[in-house]
């Protein structure tokens, strides 16, 4: 199991509650969606998988082999290299082009041979169908275009889990089911996908295991198909 939360509370930063008693599993290979209304908890879940929010309070807080309980803050890098991460804004570095931005990220990552990192770049670049958009910056890419290269940054180093943010808002539906294309595709090839969204007709299309952040909890939802939204819900967005 590469993800294992029991009875976990989760706060922010000022210390505010968020979740409470969350219960989270995630193994090898499974696609998790987080869906939830604004500001129920989507995003602090999926940072505390990363630690840019800490649990202090659960029975159980594993990620991978690590207890994130007794985590030292030296040891979070190692932790997170062994995830690939993708938020909704891209977040590629405006001040060099596609192929400079991995390898960034590889060296970053210990990685030192030449012909190794351009070789790596070559691949994942084909993977997400960007091969021809290696020389541009990132202004000059679609938002589409742009999260297809943060996706493929996010498998540089052949990650056993994807966390992603909300990687389809504000692309067109298109764009869209390109995107969870290449998610579950990756999925399907052994690496864990965790996603955040509030486009619920994806569940539909792509199922998976949901999860809902509602009232201060977190709720596994029965089946893999979209959930009933109820009067409270917007109808286009449970963000």
């Amino acid at each position: 199991m590469i993800i294992d939360y029991q009875h976990a509370n989760i706060y922010q930063l000022d210390g505010k509650a968020v979740l409470s008693d969350v219960d989270f599993q995630v193994d090898n290979g499974e696609f998790v969606y987080i869906i939830g209304r604004v500001g129920s908890g989507k995003s602090s879940l999926l940072k505390t998988i990363y630690q840019e929010l800490y649990i202090d309070e659960a029975e159980q807080a594993m990620v991978f082999d690590y207890d994130l309980l007794t985590l030292k803050r030296k040891h979070v890098p190692a932790l997170r290299r062994q995830m690939g991460i993708v938020f909704q804004d891209f977040q590629l570095l405006a001040d060099r082009n596609v192929r400079r931005n991995l390898q960034f990220v590889l060296a970053a990552t210990g990685w030192k041979k030449k012909d190794e990192i351009a070789a790596r770049i070559d691949e994942v670049l084909s993977d997400v169908e960007m091969t021809d958009k290696k020389d541009c910056m990132p202004h000059e890419l679609s938002g589409g275009e742009q999260q297809r290269i943060a996706i493929a940054r996010a498998i540089l180093n052949s990650p056993e889990l994807i966390v992603a943010d909300e990687p389809t808002a504000n692309l067109d539906a298109e764009t869209a089911n390109g995107i969870m294309d290449l998610l579950s595709g990756i999925a399907k090839k052994g690496t864990a996908v965790v996603m955040s969204t509030h486009n619920i007709a994806l569940l539909d299309q792509y199922p998976g295991t949901v999860y809902k952040c509602h009232e201060g909890r977190l709720e596994k939802l029965d089946g893999t198909t979209a959930p009933c939204l109820t009067q409270t819900d917007n109808p286009q967005k449970i963000s």
